[in-house]
């Protein structure tokens, strides 16, 4: 049985959120190894294996060394290992504003209420849509955002199809649609939007603005 008191870290680093609602906000990132998933295009491959094994106490203690009121758990998927849990509530105990990247695969329900869940929906372009835990729906509130990563107009219409059969826009804070890096120009989703009038909050990575798409630890 694996140790909550134990996890594997690829980085903890300070910079800037450069997705979701809190985007431009500067925060520290804990990003935990190992995906069991393996999407067509993910930008974080390095975080799929390896990593460090840290103390959970090593862990929070590093997470709050930074001072920056935000922190986000991602990964790799930080739901694949017990700790994570925990850990985001100590996170939320020490006054932290506490984000959650997870891709949607792994069960939510037991992530502490405060904790603001950004929980990707795979699109068929993604090669892993029949990964989605669809009950997950099920547990999100207003303080979570749902994430549509894209690479072509199918996907947008899949992702259409979706906010609008499980009422997506009501249920959470933000829904965010993305593009794959290189694949699909941003101005042509924008149009889609536009033109469906989609309530939807269209997203860049503001990372890979600022600095090369390749750069690891921003």
């Amino acid at each position: 049985m694996a140790d909550a008191d134990q996890i594997r870290i690829h980085e903890i680093y300070e910079s800037i959120q450069g997705e979701s609602t809190f985007a431009g906000l500067p925060c520290t990132f804990v990003r935990l190894s190992r995906c069991n998933l393996r999407c067509r295009w993910c930008d974080t491959p390095q975080a799929f294996e390896g990593g460090t094994q840290l103390s959970r106490a090593d862990v929070l203690g590093r997470a709050l060394s930074f001072g920056t009121p935000l922190v986000e758990l991602t990964g790799g998927e930080p739901l694949l290992q017990p700790g994570a849990i925990p850990l985001l509530r100590e996170l939320c105990d020490s006054g932290r504003t506490v984000l959650l990247e997870t891709s949607g695969e792994r069960d939510i329900s037991e992530v502490d209420p405060r904790v603001h869940r950004i929980m990707d929906l795979k699109a068929p372009g993604s090669d892993e849509s029949h990964r989605n835990r669809w009950e997950n729906i099920e547990h999100l509130t207003q303080q979570d955002e749902v994430k549509v990563v894209l690479s072509d107009r199918a996907d947008y219409e899949w992702a259409k199809g979706v906010i609008e059969a499980h009422g997506l826009a009501d249920r959470v804070n933000a829904v965010l649609l993305s593009c794959v890096w290189g694949e699909l120009d941003p101005k042509d989703l924008v149009r889609w939007v536009l033109e469906d009038n989609l309530p939807v909050r269209v997203q860049i990575q503001m990372h890979k603005v600022i600095w090369d798409a390749d750069t690891e630890g921003v």
